[in-house]
């Protein structure tokens, strides 16, 4: 695997919020946060571009709305905010794909001359996935670290229900087979970052 030298991380959503299990429910992959934190000291220790996604939800109630403590990024992220010697960026938004955000993520990428992006964050089938199907839309090279997302059980019409890990599996297929992104490993990206 190849990671060029100013291959943006994108970081989705990792919010104090998600951790409210209540409001969520059950999740998957309890190490997708030790996984965040190898691919954010990768990308800070190879000096490359960083961005970190906020989601401020206007949905009353939402453990991820402004003004509460669950919008704050989890602490191992905030305290990665800024320590990078590559070029940083923060971004907010308040729907799935970060390519919708403040400021403009696609304009940011191309005043940098970035082509690839690698994608990790909560949730895999929500805001992870949106924005790695705008990111191929748009004709970027999308990696998704999937064992560096997470996301929670989910019921839709007529009943159906999938659990997290099946939600993830169908995210990867869809990605993957599709054509959207690349979906891959953290242990391959750290290494491919570091090598």
């Amino acid at each position: 695997m190849e990671i060029t030298q100013n291959a943006a991380l994108v970081v989705v959503d990792v919010q104090k919020g998600f951790e409210e299990s209540e409001f969520w429910g059950p999740r998957n992959n309890p190490a997708a946060d030790e996984n965040i934190a190898s691919l954010l000291a990768a990308w800070q220790d190879t000096g490359r571009p960083i961005v970190f996604v906020r989601h401020d939800s206007v949905t009353p109630g939402s453990p991820l709305r402004t003004g509460y403590e669950g919008n704050d990024f989890k602490d191992y992220v905030e305290e990665r905010r800024g320590k990078g010697s590559g070029p940083e960026l923060l971004v907010t938004k308040s729907v799935n794909s970060a390519f919708y955000g403040t400021p403009d993520l696609d304009y940011w990428l191309k005043a940098a001359g970035i082509t690839q992006v690698v994608l990790t964050g909560i949730q895999t089938n929500m805001c992870v996935e949106t924005t790695a199907h705008m990111g191929g839309n748009l004709g970027y090279d999308v990696l998704v670290a999937l064992d560096a997302t997470h996301t929670f059980d989910l019921t839709g019409p007529n009943g159906w229900h999938l659990t997290a890990d099946e939600l993830a599996r169908a995210s990867a297929v869809s990605l993957h087979g599709g054509g959207f992104a690349r979906v891959v490993t953290t242990d391959a990206l750290v290494g491919a970052a570091r090598s």
